[in-house]
């Protein structure tokens, strides 16, 4: 036997204290546009919908919205969010496993920090080589030109 799920009309949701894509939006930070691509990928469930396919979204689905939006704000990649929300959603977790991931990322980014910072020291150096004035040689595109690292 077939179960057939009914789906409601949006102002009985909303009664129900489900919300739609705009108001999930409003309340999380996160655009419509990412709410599809992260049920798209898989980082939330699918909605539920409603009569007129309107997406419906309860607190739960909030809270996991705002664990994706924290997340991406400390620059963890989409695959490393997917490792954290698995880890977040199991109770019998090892905390060890979630340091291991936060640590392993903070070394990434010290690493592209540091990258970063040479970048800086290089074109300040090139910047204040170069006369930035009429003249038509410049040291700043003689080394883009010479394609060294």
């Amino acid at each position: 036997m077939s179960r057939h799920v009914i789906r409601p009309e949006l102002s009985e949701a909303k009664g129900q204290g489900l919300h739609n894509i705009g108001e999930a939006s409003a309340l999380t930070g996160v655009s419509a546009k990412m709410i599809r691509h992260y049920e798209a990928t898989g980082l939330i469930p699918p909605a539920s919908r409603t009569f007129a396919n309107y997406r419906l979204y309860n607190d739960a689905d909030l809270h996991r919205l705002r664990f994706i939006k924290r997340a991406r704000t400390l620059g963890f990649s989409m695959k490393q969010i997917e490792q954290l929300l698995g880890l977040w959603s199991d109770p019998g977790r090892s905390s060890a496993e979630v340091k291991q991931l936060a640590l392993t990322h903070a070394r990434d980014l010290s690493q592209r920090i540091a990258e970063m910072q040479a970048m800086q020291r290089t074109l300040e150096t090139l910047a204040k080589h170069c006369h930035g004035d009429n003249r038509p040689d410049c040291p700043i595109l003689d080394d883009l030109a010479a394609g060294e690292m």
